[in-house]
């Protein structure tokens, strides 16, 4: 998946709020093939430095790709994907609570389907 070198610099503004680094082949919006391997990040993200830096870094969800960025930002809620995205696929999934959905769907600039769960 290339070098980490390209984005160094911003890794090393959010080490801070960094929980674990793990070589994996599957995350929350990918799956590598078989024997493929990538780094996937851990980061706490209620810190409000590592928000706001977040936020300025990008101006798109995804933005979030290589060679400048880490790509695929997700975010987890007690340990389950609540937003995942595939950069390079221009792909964004929210998986909100059932009182969240009126919310998202009033965000301008969503173009949204919904999956009912069965």
């Amino acid at each position: 998946m290339g070098s980490l070198k390209s984005f160094d610099k911003f890794l090393n503004k959010i080490d801070s709020a960094l929980v674990t680094m793990k070589e994996e082949s599957e995350w929350a919006s990918t799956i590598l093939d078989e024997g493929q391997t990538a780094k996937v990040y851990y980061y706490h993200t209620k810190d409000e430095n590592v928000k706001r830096i977040i936020k300025e870094t990008v101006n798109s969800l995804y933005d979030w790709e290589m060679p400048n960025h880490p790509e695929d930002l997700s975010f987890f809620i007690n340990g389950e994907v609540w937003l995942a995205t595939s950069s390079h696929e221009r792909e964004c999934y929210i998986f909100p609570k059932k009182w969240e959905v009126g919310e998202i769907m009033n965000i301008n600039g969503i173009d949204a389907t919904i999956e009912e769960d069965e």
